[in-house]
């Protein structure tokens, strides 16, 4: 599961809630094991998503570097080059 979380931080434009959001979603996910809570921890779940949530988002506004802000695209082509040499092309 935590294969599917990127890096968030210093890329043009910046991440998006939803993006932040869905990280943390995987992270609670892959600490709690559950895919999917059942009803009776539920709650707790979703409390934890949350918090994660708002942990993420100051970490990620409060970080500062010099280095100029990656490309999404390019990144994504980085990516896709990596995965061919590692898998073979599809």
């Amino acid at each position: 599961m935590c294969r599917n979380i990127r890096t968030l931080y210093n890329f043009d434009p910046p991440a998006t809630e939803e993006e932040i959001r869905a990280s943390a979603l995987q992270f609670v996910r892959k600490l709690s094991g559950f895919n999917a809570p059942s009803k009776i921890n539920e709650a707790a779940f979703n409390q934890a998503v949350e918090h994660v949530s708002e942990a993420a988002a100051t970490l990620i506004r409060s970080l500062v570097t010099l280095a100029p802000p990656r490309n999404r695209e390019v990144e994504r082509a980085k990516a896709v080059l990596l995965s061919a040499k590692r898998f073979g092309a599809q």
